[in-house]
């Protein structure tokens, strides 16, 4: 699998299961493998002039995800003085480098970034964002993201993950994805939320009211996230429901075109817009910190 020339990649390992990393690039997780088996997609050409425009792995979104925006600009929010200021989609997070410290054991990477000159201006707070993989076993991965307010004013986050999950395009019609209680939301044009729709249990990937769709989580899950793809032999669980870990808000599915062998479920803390609209946003005082857990498994169908 090609990676890339320009950045310093780290590999996890444990029997069959290889997580490959570019801490430097984002923190990305670019890719995981099992037996051999692409589990996580990762593009053969991308291009690495823009890190956070490519297509794979999973993009860590911080401090805010998805589009916010002020008057119809979309990159900007207003702080509650009316101060507005300039933030990427998704955050900053995904375009910067971040420190990583490799498991003793050799099963897991911590990989942190601090506030800086870089991320001060759209985003004037101390913090410390930390997201740790580890593999459970050949077939599991545990995934936890913290937050930790370093400074001396209290913050706004809603941070997420955006797992780009390997699926021949051909396969969607197919393939399902099974979910908790949840009630369908979307953003639209000028920004805001949509209604609540009720939710259903399953869904197959081919259906058009699941694109771009926020499957906001009723209660605390009473179930997995479950991705049954029968053309891979492969099902994916999501556990979301890990002791002391943040309540995630809500699960987003999304592609990019009916061509791309990808599909990605991403669960999240908050939906777009937070900072402006409540859903999800969260706040924390100095010194406190916040950790939100989920666990991938990978099974065979039969």
């Amino acid at each position: 699998m090609p990676l890339s020339p320009q950045q310093d990649i780290l590999e996890i390992a444990q029997d069959t299961s290889v997580l490959r990393f570019a801490p430097q690039a984002g923190g990305r997780l670019l890719s995981w493998i099992i037996d051999g088996e692409e589990v996580i997609h990762w593009p053969e050409n991308a291009d690495w002039s823009q890190p956070a425009r490519i297509r794979g792995g999973n993009p860590l979104l911080f401090p805010f995800l998805g589009r916010h925006r002020v008057d119809g600009k979309i990159g900007f929010w207003r702080d509650a003085q009316g101060t507005v200021r300039e933030l990427p989609m998704h955050g900053f997070a995904r375009d910067l480098p971040f420190e990583a410290h490799a498991d003793v054991h050799g099963a897991g990477l911590r990989m942190t970034l601090a506030d800086s000159d870089a991320t001060r201006g759209g985003y004037p707070f101390g913090f410390r964002f930390e997201a740790v993989y580890r593999l459970v076993d050949t077939h599991t991965l545990e995934v936890t993201l913290s937050t930790a307010n370093t400074g001396d004013t209290r913050l706004p986050y809603y941070a997420g993950h955006h797992f780009y999950f390997t699926l021949p395009h051909t396969q969607r019609a197919e393939t399902s994805v099974e979910l908790p209680r949840s009630e369908r939301r979307y953003q639209l044009e000028d920004g805001s939320i949509s209604a609540a729709e009720p939710g259903a249990a399953r869904y197959t990937l081919d259906e058009a009211r699941i694109h771009d769709c926020f499957h906001c989580l009723v209660g605390a899950p009473d179930q997995p996230v479950r991705l049954v793809a029968p053309g891979l032999n492969r099902l994916i669980t999501i556990d979301l429901q890990r002791p002391d870990s943040l309540p995630w808000y809500a699960v987003t599915t999304w592609t990019l075109a009916a061509d791309s062998d990808f599909y990605c479920v991403e669960p999240w803390l908050g939906l777009p817009d937070a900072i402006h609209n409540g859903m999800g946003l969260r706040w924390l005082e100095p010194g406190q910190t916040e950790t939100a857990t989920l666990r991938i498994s990978v099974s065979k169908l039969r």
